[in-house]
């Protein structure tokens, strides 16, 4: 039992080497790898950064022949630093072990990768370290490892002229004849929403004023599915579903959020459409603001064609 318990204290290296399965396989390591970073589900761990320790073993198949001291035969810690760097930046996360996982499977999606074990830490918690630690290998992954390849989709916002207008299915037939993912955003609706006088808070309301305007719409045509996550929106835009994007989830934990508040509701549509790299977003009944992260086109609320 001592030695369980040594073990699962253990550095990951340490516990790679005693659950090696059959035949020898190398091991690459980063230890001990800090990064500053806004993670967690508590309320006192949003707005702020902590720093948070990797430790991450990677087991790999033996090269055969000569390495010929070329880094394009091994597989580099460049590789395992990046996929940190590239799950960091994704989402604002709650969990370590959401992150834990993401890391795993970036980084089983390297062909020399067999089998990895990730440890993460969080050092500004308390007195100690606390942390979670997973071991994903190739063969018990349970699906495709994560690929970066998405459709970019077709944007359009809707005022709320548009989503009352007689004219909406028809508009929805000819985006879904041109050949891309079609992802609808609205603003918020003609109501007022109730007034907090905080900051914080009253984001939270003002996006959720739009995530019902989004509701209203999706039951103007019953083709239209309100989605909140980037998985949902990646299904959807795979399986030629129109979404109408419910944006609360994706503004919050987004690294690099946006700057226009909710009731800026075309440009915060923009940066949405500029992180699914849509290239252009078609605007119906409303104003243009004065720039924005993608192109940007207008037509009226009050004629059939676009």
């Amino acid at each position: 039992m001592s030695s369980e318990i040594r073990l699962a204290f253990a550095h990951p290296s340490e516990r790679a080497e005693a659950t090696a399965h059959r035949g020898p396989l190398d091991r690459i390591s980063v230890r001990d790898h800090v990064v500053e970073v806004e993670i967690g589900a508590f309320q006192a761990e949003r707005g702020t950064t902590q720093r948070v320790c990797f430790n991450i073993v990677v087991e790999v198949l033996p090269l055969t022949g000569p390495i010929d001291d070329d880094v394009d035969r091994i597989l580099s810690y460049d590789k395992v630093t990046e996929a940190i760097e590239a799950a960091l930046a994704e989402e604002r996360l709650n969990l370590l072990e959401t992150l834990a996982e993401r890391i795993a499977e970036r980084v089983l999606a390297e062909p020399q990768a067999i089998r990895v074990f990730v440890r993460i830490e969080k050092l500004d918690r308390g007195p100690g370290a606390l942390g979670v630690e997973i071991v994903r290998g190739r063969d018990n992954l349970g699906h495709d490892p994560v690929s970066e390849d998405r459709p970019h989709p077709r944007l359009v916002y809707l005022s709320n002229a548009a989503i009352a207008a007689p004219h909406l299915s028809g508009w929805i037939d000819q985006l879904q004849d041109r050949g891309r993912p079609l992802i609808l955003c609205v603003g918020e609706p003609d109501l007022p929403a109730p007034q907090t006088g905080h900051v914080m808070t009253q984001r939270r309301i003002d996006l959720l004023a739009i995530e019902q305007n989004a509701w209203v719409l999706a039951t103007r045509d019953n083709r239209c599915v309100v989605v909140s996550t980037r998985t949902e929106l990646d299904w959807a835009m795979k399986h030629d579903q129109i979404c109408v994007w419910a944006p609360s989830k994706i503004v919050l934990v987004a690294v690099d959020g946006p700057s226009a508040a909710p009731h800026e509701a075309v440009a915060l549509a923009a940066w949405f459409a500029a992180t699914f790299e849509a290239e252009e977003m078609l605007v119906i009944g409303a104003a243009l603001p004065a720039s924005a992260s993608v192109p940007l086109r207008a037509a009226s609320a009050e004629t059939g064609d676009l």
